[in-house]
């Protein structure tokens, strides 16, 4: 029998979620969908039911969080997803975004720097039935380029600045949605690429995330 149970209880907590997200501004059903759909309880030690459940980040160890609900959805909704579009995640964590993604119908790329976070979660994805998720031990920074062009790019740690690799791996009409500041709190930005290869760009609210740092941490 499967360690992970998602109950009427745990489903009950799910929709108070998705009615608080609402009242936060949150309104693309699709994406309120595809966050119920995920069971975020499994992504924590099973002590902390109640808490999954909570508009808050919780650390995951090696210095990272899982992102609080709203985050999620909203970059999620910046993304403007379409299903079958072709992602590339930077921060691959606990892997919670990237199921979301998955619930939306992406076919995901996710890349994490902390070798500790990829060993464990990579099996935990396939253990709670999204094997389709393809995870990367690597530099978010240099991206996947063997993979590219991407519809869609999404960077869940606060960037110092804009990755240019990233960039070049993005599809014309494609979108990159980034963290953008080194201080305690960063703007959400997406950047659009257009057909003469400039980006168009778009400032949204301010957020706070962990670093996104260079290299690989074995």
């Amino acid at each position: 029998m499967s360690k992970y149970v998602d109950t009427f209880r745990t489903q009950g907590l799910r929709r108070k979620l998705i009615a608080e997200l609402r009242t936060l501004g949150i309104e693309n059903h699709l994406v309120l969908e595809a966050i119920y759909r995920v069971p975020r309880h499994y992504f924590l030690d099973k002590a902390f039911v109640e808490k999954a459940y909570v508009n808050q980040a919780f650390q995951i160890g090696e210095g990272q969080t899982i992102s609080q609900p709203y985050i999620v959805a909203l970059q999620t909704h910046l993304l403007n997803l379409k299903r079958g579009d072709k992602v590339l995640e930077i921060g691959t964590g606990s892997g919670y975004q990237a199921t979301v993604l998955t619930e939306m119908g992406a076919r995901v790329y996710s890349i994490e720097r902390q070798r500790n976070l990829y060993e464990k979660t990579t099996p935990f994805l396939e253990a709670i039935g999204y094997q389709k998720i393809k995870t990367f031990f690597g530099d978010g920074f240099a991206g996947l380029p063997q993979f590219a062009p991407f519809d869609k790019i999404i960077i869940t740690a606060a960037a110092p600045r804009i990755p240019n690799k990233l960039l070049q791996q993005l599809k014309v009409g494609g979108c990159l949605v980034i963290p953008l500041g080194e201080g305690k709190t960063q703007e959400m930005l997406r950047l659009t690429k257009q057909e003469d290869n400039s980006f168009l760009e778009e400032n949204f609210e301010e957020c706070a995330f962990v670093p996104m740092l260079e290299g690989k941490n074995w």
